[in-house]
């Protein structure tokens, strides 16, 4: 049963058409993935579908009953209310009710008159709270909250981040599931951690329809059974998530492109036949004339309009940077220690972190904007660095999309070749129209992609990009990884994108927790099961020593009550050597260290990592059995 069905809904902005006669149907249970290039109207459609927003022609009916919940990319919230209430509020009928009973309370405890009507009154409001969830329903709340990783509910809005307030936005949604949930570009400003829990509860627990703009592929991948595509002011519609909507989406533009040849082909016969002047004197000349001018007037389907990004490195050594054992401490937090880190050419390391953990104060110590507290950090003598912000505050607001990018300089240097930067604009799909737009008029994704085309236009050995994917379309994803695996320097990345990651990323650095940063060779998923490898080695190794002991415990004599005796002759023996098998176990975990911390591997024998790494975690599991048991051993030892 549909729980939302659109008709012919039409959307213009002056003279361009953002939509043209869209018709469409959400189902109960349905989960759709909508996607499209930026500016092809993914948020004006999901508005108009939510009823914020009116077509131009048209029609949108909602199932009587239904409700329709929708997160904006940018969310307005009340600047005087703390993240906590505004997330209550999102419990709808229960909060009034909770709100209202809480205030009869406090109007009874102050002994006010007409008791028994304050009473009968306080009763109907928690009969009204049971109705809708219980009393308990506020650890919800806190639920949503912990999950979504709102660290300070307590807090007015005006005070939280851009990313903070989308977090809250999206918890006031979630507290209470709608029938209809419409998510714009929900995985923006979270982390990977956030980005999991929200795909597992969309999947096992949201019961309701879902209609979600993303450019995440992997969280389309995972929720999709239905992927719309919005192109030109229509959808087309495909069966599954984003692999499959890639492979159908091949076939159709296969499929145009083999009819428009064949139309080429039909009407050079029959311009030829035209030319030689026929007379139209039979019905079926006149049929076969007719059918020529209507293929010659038909209009071919135009190609899409993609960027094709374009960047030359400027490297003269092996070595670009180097971050020798450095420490950052900021308001008595410490969020990097003791890292040692070497960049080599050619490499594209990856950055994951919980929110706050200290993502972006790694990238501003390695651009000199922060000094490190302890060690240093060298950059080569020729290496310059490129830096992408993720807030893309470099940008010029009130100048075109031409001037920020000529600021640099009116030529463009590329391929040896001195091109013009109109040129080199059209490159990152913008036409000589868009090029003359203000930036304060583009969207969040064509606003990344001047800022993009601004850092390019100059070499670097050093790109350094903080949530490059960020608000980009899927044609611009794609021919970003293409140009980072194409490029010649090295690139150090902060992203949430997952499948970004797994098509780019030569490793990863993993912030997890304290400062602690380990460094992953490969990709997101490499990542995971590296993680689940060590897990399960160190999960072995407790298992060893556990039955160790047990063996060792076999094997004694029993003990008498009477009074506590030392060690017996074994274990005598094991005292006097257990020593020097600690700090065998020691020194293997320092050796791994060590080899985990050499580039070189990394950058040559990658596939050398995983077993490393798993050495590593089965030598600090025996290092902590043989610390215990030594302790054991003297303890009893000194009872004598």
């Amino acid at each position: 049963m549909p729980v939302l069905v659109a008709q012919d809904i039409s959307k213009s902005y002056g003279q361009k058409t953002i939509l043209d006669g869209v018709s469409l149907s959400i189902h109960t249970g349905q989960r759709v993935g909508l996607v499209g290039s930026n500016g092809s109207g993914k948020s004006t459609l999901a508005r108009i579908l939510a009823g914020l927003e009116a077509p131009d022609a048209g029609s949108v009916a909602v199932r009587r009953g239904a409700s329709v919940a929708y997160l904006a990319q940018e969310p307005t919230l009340d600047p005087d209310a703390t993240a906590r209430t505004i997330v209550t509020e999102g419990l709808g009928a229960w909060s009034q009710a909770k709100t209202n009973h809480e205030r009869l309370s406090a109007r009874i405890a102050a002994g006010e008159p007409h008791a028994d009507k304050l009473l009968a009154e306080q009763a109907e409001a928690a009969a009204q709270i049971e109705r809708h969830g219980g009393w308990d329903l506020m650890h919800r709340v806190e639920e949503i909250l912990g999950h979504l990783g709102i660290e300070r509910p307590d807090v007015p809005a005006r005070e939280l981040s851009g990313g903070d307030k989308r977090r809250v936005a999206l918890a006031r949604i979630l507290v209470a599931p709608p029938t209809l949930l419409i998510l714009d570009e929900p995985s923006n400003h979270l982390d990977v951690e956030t980005i999991t829990w929200l795909e597992k509860y969309l999947l096992e627990e949201f019961e309701g329809a879902l209609l979600v703009v993303t450019h995440d592929r992997y969280l389309l991948d995972r929720i999709a059974d239905r992927t719309l595509e919005l192109h030109r002011g229509v959808v087309h519609a495909y069966e599954g998530g984003y692999e499959a909507y890639l492979e159908a989406k091949a076939e159709r533009l296969a499929l145009e492109a083999r009819t428009e040849q064949n139309r080429q082909n039909f009407l050079r016969g029959e311009l030829e036949w035209l030319r030689r002047q026929p007379k139209a004197r039979t019905t079926k000349q006149k049929a076969r004339i007719q059918r020529a001018e209507a293929a010659k007037d038909a209009r071919p389907q135009r190609a899409e309009r993609t960027a094709r990004l374009v960047a030359e490195a400027s490297i003269t050594g092996k070595t670009l940077a180097e971050l020798r054992n450095v420490s950052v401490d900021l308001a008595g937090r410490t969020l990097v220690r003791d890292l040692d880190l070497v960049i080599m050419a050619g490499e594209r390391i990856g950055i994951v972190g919980r929110n706050g953990t200290g993502k972006t104060t790694l990238l501003r110590t390695i651009l000199g904007e922060i000094s490190p507290s302890r060690g240093a950090v060298v950059i080569g003598k020729n290496t310059r660095l490129g830096y992408f912000d993720q807030h893309r505050s470099g940008l010029d607001e009130d100048a075109s999309v031409y001037d920020n990018v000529a600021s640099t300089g009116n030529k463009i240097e590329l391929g040896g070749q001195p091109i013009e930067v109109r040129s080199f604009l059209e490159r990152f799909a913008f036409d000589s129209h868009a090029q003359r737009q203000p930036v304060r008029s583009l969207s969040g994704g064509e606003r990344a992609r001047v800022a993009l085309a601004r850092m390019l236009a100059d070499k670097h050995g050093l790109l350094i990009l903080d949530e490059p994917t960020n608000d980009l379309d899927l044609p611009t994803l794609s021919a970003l990884e293409e140009m980072l695996l194409e490029y010649g320097g090295s690139a150090i990345v902060v992203t949430h994108d997952r499948w970004f990651l797994d098509r780019v990323a030569t490793s990863l650095l993993v912030f997890e927790g304290d400062g602690r940063i380990v460094r992953y060779a490969g990709g997101h998923s490499d990542y995971l099961m590296q993680k689940a490898a060590a897990v399960a080695a160190r999960e072995e190794a407790a298992r060893a020593a556990q039955a160790e002991a047990k063996s060792i415990q076999k094997d004694k004599p029993p003990a008498k009550t009477s009074k506590p005796k030392g060690l017996t002759w074994a274990e005598q023996r094991e005292f006097e050597t257990i020593l020097d098998r600690v700090d065998a176990a020691e020194k293997e975990v320092a050796d791994c260290e060590k080899a985990l911390t050499d580039p070189s591997l990394y950058s040559s024998r990658p596939t050398e990592v995983p077993a490393m790494t798993r050495k590593l975690e089965e030598a600090k599991a025996r290092a902590a059995a043989l610390v215990a048991r030594w302790e054991e051993l003297e303890q009893k030892q000194s009872a004598t």
